[in-house]
């Protein structure tokens, strides 16, 4: 692969997702804002129906301004999906959110409907929420 098309897919991924891993990972650290992870492979159906049906409805209703968001393709950044997946399942996604307790992480394995990752969203950022209002 030429350096140019390297970083055209790149270019995509970080448009696809809104901002990379990085991004996304200073973004929580800098709000506090739960960090939501997808991982997933372009080969994988269940992980490519989330990306073109139920993230963009979840984009759709602001669901996703409630978290810093992220999307890791285990092909291209097979080092950090190892790092942070929990069994080898796809589609993971994976929630950092921060607690008086330090960082917990939950996740969702496999295909997920929009009222369930918004179910997920929302316990975390209610935790997280709860958590700041205690202080």
């Amino acid at each position: 692969m030429t350096a140019l098309a390297a970083a055209v897919i790149l270019q995509a991924a970080v448009l696809a997702t809104g901002q990379s891993y990085a991004q996304a990972h200073k973004t929580t650290q800098e709000t506090g804002r739960p960090l939501l992870v997808m991982v997933g492979a372009a080969w994988c159906p269940a992980c490519q129906e989330m990306k073109s049906s139920l993230i963009p409805q979840l984009r759709r209703r602001g669901i996703l301004k409630k978290v810093s968001f992220t999307i890791i393709d285990t092909d291209r950044q097979g080092e950090l999906a190892d790092q942070i997946m929990s069994g080898g399942t796809i589609p993971q996604l994976i929630m950092y959110c921060k607690t008086d307790k330090g960082w917990v992480r939950r996740q969702l394995t496999g295909g997920q409907s929009v009222g369930g990752v918004e179910r997920f969203i929302d316990q975390a950022v209610n935790k997280n929420t709860a958590s700041t209002l205690r202080r």
